[in-house]
């Protein structure tokens, strides 16, 4: 059911001021709370380890900047260090009441609880609904090995402290693997936040004396050695086994090669008496109190452990410029791009540890060069400041949110092909995302998702299966807008069921009250005539306004008699999404040994009705591109279950050098990667568009008219349609595109022209979302 005039003709008269509305609603109305927010912390006070040092070091830099007092439940070395720090401590003891009471008796004129530990986590549970404050709690571990070897323990205060964490309001996991962990249990995803354990990477300079600092710690060390050294406590978690059998494997390869371990524990004979039978060069350092001197002296830092969230030792060793080798596991391949700053190994692989150590010290530029590409990202990333800087932004996130207007009927849900593995629908959903919070960050936002937990995982957004009606129902009583997101839903040609579901989630969707919106789509081919009538009076029924990708899909709405929604001609919402870091890119390539300096011919290819009958003309087509221009095949999936065997059966049509990759990463390093080629063959839209926004040349394969309408709507028509494919017809192609290379800055206005139509998809949006 439509109510009131058309969004579309209201905003026509002053779009350019419209615009304005594209910042945030209420990011303004917090601004000032920048600097004089009070937040008070709570914390069982036993603390030890990173998740002290974590604690000590954010509080003593947000002291800085606000108002912060710690209350621990204990007296101890951590309140004493904490006081050291220059942190205000208040220490009540005495029991769970007594500590209600104090905190109680605090808590007025603080603006947010946050709470660190299980003892910590009960009390804010306790009070949360008294206290009428956000309570915000940080997972410093997997709350579910807390108290492993501790039956008595687990059952108790392990069972509490679950019991707790899930009636906190927030969560801030010191990783993405701990955040992400948190989701897959069922907490709500768009209330967990990730903040890493930052460190000061401001070091005062001294002279240091390698061989001194090696005789102090009894290291065997001559001037032109190499020090692969690991800090660990010797805990099975940290598997320093591995490392001593990688040091036997490369005795006689690597003669000045020093393997330090720096550390101690309960394993400390047995891994002793290990390096003994393997006849390993291993020297135990013992425990270390100059963790800076060790990793200066060190050349290679060492991370052998089986599971981590993001460990301190990691950047400790980034801070002095280390090449370090890792597992990956928990959040350290956040940080390492693999071959680009640094080698990540599988846990237990003391083969593949070895043969990294290996590399590095057959070439030590290369060591270096890792070392200082991990110094410069770590200290932008992951320094004290960044870290300081994202609590805040959590903090002032929090408090704008908790203060959010409560709503009957409150946000959108979104609708689309998503979580089925396919770079541009997933691209899609990011793009319209992206716009959605621009306009409003806090808007509750619930998607369809095929995948709904990879979709939690990956956007921070409640999701729900796509064919769970009752979700699906419960979700429309809750929102105010349905939006049917993107990509080409309105099509019979894939199939009729698929058409049917999403007419009718349209049609449920207005039915039960909310207002319909179909966001940057393609429409089309319905070829049924029944389709035709059954598509046509749901959208002119049951839609407010549609906006179209391309010409072709206007043009099918009108052979079909839809009028009554308000349309507009705007472009895919993925045209606005940027490509990843360069190194995620980089780091992308080399693990599908593709060398950065190479010459390259992308084809984005699909299973479709006459792809086989093609293939040996796409094959001679990539061969002439390698023979004539020197330039290599490269094979893409775009989606990744599909497009791997698709692009299989075609590299085996070629008789050149060629790359056949099994994946080619998210959607924005997708488009990083897309950046790289010189040509772009595609049968995939999304690899057009990609493409086209980096200002690549397109030679399309068009299995559907929407393949053709996008590269005319760029003014691109090289195009071949698949029924029509011959080798000659590729290779003349190929030849255009080649041809066309100098012509980059045409190109990249015809895309900006697109982006500028885009725009008005947040437009129209904002004007249907509630002032």
């Amino acid at each position: 059911m439509r109510t009131g005039k058309s969004p579309v003709k209201r905003l026509r008269p002053f779009v350019g001021g419209v615009l304005l509305l594209t910042l945030p609603r209420w990011r303004h109305s917090f601004e000032k709370r920048r600097f004089d927010m009070k937040v008070l912390h709570l914390i069982g006070g036993g603390d030890v380890g990173g998740a002290k040092t974590h604690v000590i070091t954010l509080l003593t830099g947000l002291s800085k900047s606000m108002d912060v007092t710690l209350v621990s439940f204990r007296e101890g070395e951590f309140a004493a260090e904490c006081r050291d720090a220059g942190i205000d401590v208040r220490v009540v003891e005495g029991g769970i009441f007594d500590e209600l009471r104090t905190v109680r008796s605090l808590v007025k004129g603080y603006d947010i609880i946050h709470c660190h530990g299980a003892r910590a986590n009960l009390v804010g549970m306790l009070l949360r609904r008294k206290l009428g404050k956000p309570i915000v709690t940080t997972v410093h571990s997997d709350y579910r090995l807390d108290y492993l070897g501790r039956p008595l323990a687990r059952l108790t205060f392990g069972q509490i402290n679950s019991f707790a964490l899930r009636r906190l309001d927030f969560h801030i996991g010191v990783s993405d693997p701990t955040s992400e962990m948190l989701i897959t249990r069922g907490f709500p995803a768009e209330r967990q936040y990730t903040i890493y354990n930052g460190i000061d990477f401001h070091i005062d300079e001294f002279d240091f004396d390698r061989a001194a600092a090696a005789r102090e710690l009894g290291l065997p060390f001559e001037e032109g050695d190499i020090v692969a050294g690991i800090a660990a406590r010797f805990d099975p978690v940290k598997d320093l086994p591995t490392f001593i059998r990688a040091a036997a494997r490369l005795r006689r390869n690597c003669p000045r090669l020093r393997f330090a371990v720096a550390g101690s524990g309960p394993q400390a004979d047995e891994l002793q008496k290990l390096a003994r039978e393997l006849n390993a060069p291993v020297h135990f350092c013992g425990w270390v109190s100059d963790m800076n001197a060790f990793f200066r002296l060190t050349d290679i830092n060492v991370l052998t452990s089986l599971y981590e969230t993001f460990p301190y030792v990691l950047t400790e060793g980034t801070r002095m410029s280390c090449a370090t080798v890792a597992t990956a596991v928990g959040g350290i391949p956040m940080l390492i791009d693999h071959g680009i700053n640094g080698l990540l190994f599988q846990p237990g692989d003391d083969i593949a540890l070895a043969a990294h150590l290996q590399a590095l010290y057959d070439d030590p530029a290369l060591m270096r060069q890792m070392g200082d590409k991990l110094h410069e990202k770590a200290m932008s990333m992951y320094s004290i400041e960044a870290t300081l800087q994202r609590q805040k932004q959590i903090y002032q996130d929090v408090l704008r949110r908790w203060s959010r207007p409560r709503k009957p009927r409150d946000g959108l849900i979104l609708c689309g092909a998503y979580g089925m593995d396919n770079a541009g629908d997933d691209a899609i959903l990011e793009a319209i995302l992206q716009e959605i919070h621009e306009l409003d960050p806090d808007i509750p936002i619930r998607v369809l998702s095929r995948n709904p937990i990879e979709t939690r995982i990956t956007y921070r957004e409640h999701a729900f299966h796509t064919f769970n009606l009752f979700a699906f129902t419960r979700a429309v009583l809750q929102s105010g807008i349905y939006l049917s997101g993107g990509g080409n839903l309105v099509q019979d040609t894939t199939s009729r069921r698929s058409l049917w579901f999403y007419l009718f989630t349209i049609f449920w969707a207005n039915k039960l009250g909310c207002r319909v919106f179909m966001y940057g789509c393609g429409v089309g081919p319905v070829n049924s005539p029944f389709n035709r009538r059954r598509t046509a009076d749901v959208l002119n029924k049951r839609v407010e306004v549609i906006t179209l990708r391309e010409r072709m899909s206007k043009a099918e709405l009108d052979r079909m008699g839809v009028s009554r929604p308000a349309i507009e001609l705007t472009a895919d919402p993925a045209l606005i999404l940027t490509p990843a870091d360069a190194e995620k890119v980089d780091s992308l390539m080399l693990r599908q040994d593709i060398a950065q300096d190479g010459r390259y011919i992308c084809f984005a290819l699909r299973n479709w009705p006459g792809y086989a009958e093609a293939l040996d003309s796409i094959g001679a087509a990539a061969d002439y591109a390698y023979k004539v221009y020197h330039l290599t095949p490269v094979f893409i999936p775009v989606d990744r279950k599909q497009d791997v065997e698709a692009a299989r059966w075609a590299a085996q049509h070629t008789t050149c050098p060629h790359i056949l990759m099994t994946e080619a990463g998210s959607a924005r390093v997708t488009i990083g990667l897309l950046s790289r080629m010189e040509i772009v063959v595609a049968m995939r839209l999304h690899a057009l568009i990609f493409a086209a926004g980096q200002g690549i040349p397109l030679v399309g394969i068009s299995y559907n008219e929407k393949v053709n309408a996008f590269l005319e709507y760029i003014d691109q028509n090289i195009s071949t349609p698949l029924a029509d494919v011959t080798a000659l017809k590729l290779m003349r192609d190929i030849d255009k595109a080649y041809a066309s290379l100098p012509d980059r800055e045409r190109r990249l206005e015809a895309v900006e022209k697109l982006r500028t139509n885009e725009r008005l998809n947040r437009i129209i949006l904002s004007k249907m979302l509630p002032q």
